[in-house]
């Protein structure tokens, strides 16, 4: 029988793993990626978490998908709420990303953050952000592929970007550009 975190196609078949879930690990640690953090609202708290699986899909429509854990106390929130914000982190905001990837804390509570006219909390200060609409949860392993279809964005501030390379952050700005 299938779980309702795997697929049904042959590709994804728990029998068929290839490589362990650390080799998997060890070749995205070496990987740079782009730091956010995805925010929502849902019945009466925010949820939110921090993401480095966040990746544009399409310019027209606009769409980005991300990836979260089913494990994850954020899914809950984000599998009933209908919109969401991806804050795209500045260099300076490692500690807030930190505390967003952080588990078992009230992750709002330091502050950092403000609510859209639409509702949704947004990071203050963030490099810049999209607010979406959820269109698609794809269940894939133990995690979900959230597909957002983005109606509004803000900052776009002249900032060095957040990455995260080997389990560490890093500032990407004129100085590393080949």
């Amino acid at each position: 029988m299938t779980s309702p975190l795997t697929s049904n196609h042959p590709a994804l078949g728990e029998d068929d793993a290839a490589i362990t879930p650390e080799e998997f690990r060890s070749v995205f640690r070496r990987h740079p990626a782009g730091v956010a953090v995805i925010t929502g609202w849902s019945g009466d708290r925010p949820f939110g978490f921090s993401a480095t699986s966040v990746i544009s899909v399409s310019a027209a429509p606009p769409v980005v998908a991300f990836s979260v854990q089913a494990s994850s106390s954020s899914w809950p929130g984000l599998a009933a709420a209908d919109s969401v914000v991806i804050s795209l982190l500045s260099a300076a905001q490692a500690d807030l990303s930190a505390r967003f990837a952080t588990r078992g804390i009230d992750r709002f509570a330091a502050g950092g953050w403000h609510r859209l006219p639409s509702g949704e909390p947004v990071v203050t200060g963030a490099a810049s952000w999209l607010r979406g609409t959820v269109v698609e949860r794809i269940p894939v392993g133990g995690s979900y592929l959230v597909a957002v279809r983005v109606v509004a964005t803000g900052g776009a501030e002249q900032t060095d970007p957040l990455v995260y390379l080997d389990h560490a952050y890093h500032r990407l700005d004129e100085s590393t550009a080949l």
